[in-house]
């Protein structure tokens, strides 16, 4: 390993560490309302990353993401708590999220045969589905008054503010102690979709988005590929589901719907298709943009604060203009989105930092070499 890259990976290891320090200090210092909002951000992350590896990297359109993590949410708190198994709930979370799995499973086939516009149409309909089943089914999901979440308990410690806790002179209620829980599953997922990414089966799903013929001849099985993300974006989903689940403490129908499915596509068109650190991006936008809005509403111009005079603008009416204008900029001026437009920021800093080498002093040119002299004909 040469020298250049062995101070290249030290580098990487530092910045990641900063990253993490940095990170584990805001419950410290900020208040319930900021944690809530890196909390819904998180799990936001956790979903769309999953969505990017199936729509950004897989080449698989769906609007059925709400779906799922209605599974995961649902799943854990009916497999927690009371009607359900009542199962411990560190049991739970992984549970939920194998039956968003399994919920993507069992949908596969029909991803694994069609694609494009009718695969998005398909997996809409699940959403519509899904929302009946919510409301109907009372006895697992609460009907339309949904169900409280049972708290995680992991080894004796609860995620909740049943007893009290200090840290370092700061009292650590729900929000938290759900911030550390929501870092751990965040990093998870990182780690695990850059892994996957970078890995044999990563290199056949980019080959399936660029071209199946392609990917077929090279020997890429585009049916069980296909399948196969759109079961790993499912779990992705699930897990996102548990996180949203106990960060709101109640789980209603009505927030599964079809306007978070859109919001989710919203977040990777945003953030940048097939990226890791863009469907990041995007999930923190579209998640915070709405509730600062509401935070500042009084503050901002032409936007009502909620509950004010009929025919005023709202926050998250707002909110929604000011994103959908945003896809609207990213698909004109700049495809790859956010992490694109970093990108070639870095790149471009990194070349003025470059230094060029160039020469003081200009060296003249040898005189080229004289002809030598021919002897002169003989005239006859």
């Amino acid at each position: 390993m040469s020298d250049r890259v062995r101070a290249l990976l030290t580098r990487r290891r530092a910045t990641l560490l900063t990253v993490a320090v940095l990170l584990c200090l805001p419950p410290f210092y900020l208040d319930a309302f900021w944690l809530r909002i890196g909390l819904f951000s998180m799990a936001a992350a956790i979903g769309a990353v999953g969505l990017a590896l199936l729509s950004g990297t897989a080449g698989q359109l769906s609007l059925g993401h709400a779906f799922f993590l209605a599974v995961g949410a649902y799943g854990y708190t009916w497999l927690a708590g009371d009607p359900g198994p009542g199962l411990p709930t560190a049991l739970a979370v992984p549970l939920a999220v194998l039956m968003a799995g399994l919920a993507g499973g069992l949908f596969s086939p029909v991803a694994g045969r069609v694609k494009g516009i009718y695969l998005g149409i398909a997996t809409l309909a699940l959403v519509f589905l899904g929302h009946h089943v919510l409301l109907t089914a009372e006895s697992v999901t609460g009907g339309f008054n949904g169900r409280s979440v049972p708290p995680l308990s992991l080894g004796g410690f609860t995620f909740d503010t049943g007893d009290e806790l200090t840290v370092l002179g700061v009292p650590f209620g729900a929000e938290e102690r759900l911030w550390f829980l929501g870092l751990a599953l965040f990093a998870l997922t990182w780690f695990t979709a850059r892994g996957l990414l970078r890995s044999r089966p990563g290199r056949a799903l980019a080959a399936l988005r660029d071209s199946e013929t392609a990917a077929a001849v090279m020997g890429v099985d585009v049916a069980r590929h296909r399948s196969a993300a759109f079961v790993v974006s499912s779990m992705y989903a699930g897990l996102a589901g548990v996180l949203l689940a106990l960060a709101f403490r109640r789980v209603v129908p009505d927030y599964f719907g079809l306007v978070l499915s859109v919001d989710y596509l919203a977040m990777i068109v945003i953030g940048g298709l097939g990226s890791v650190a863009g469907a990041t991006a995007g999930a923190v936008f579209v998640t915070a943009l709405p509730l600062l809005m509401t935070r500042y509403a009084d503050q901002l111009p032409l936007v009502a604060a909620p509950g004010s005079a009929e025919g005023a603008v709202g926050p998250t009416e707002a909110a929604r203009y000011l994103y959908g204008a945003a896809i609207v900029l990213v698909l004109l001026y700049a495809p790859d989105g956010l992490h694109g437009l970093a990108r070639r920021a870095r790149d471009r800093l990194r070349r003025r930092r470059t230094p060029t080498t160039t020469q003081d002093t200009v060296l003249p040119s040898p005189p080229p070499p004289a002809a030598a002299a021919r002897p002169k004909e003989h005239t006859p």
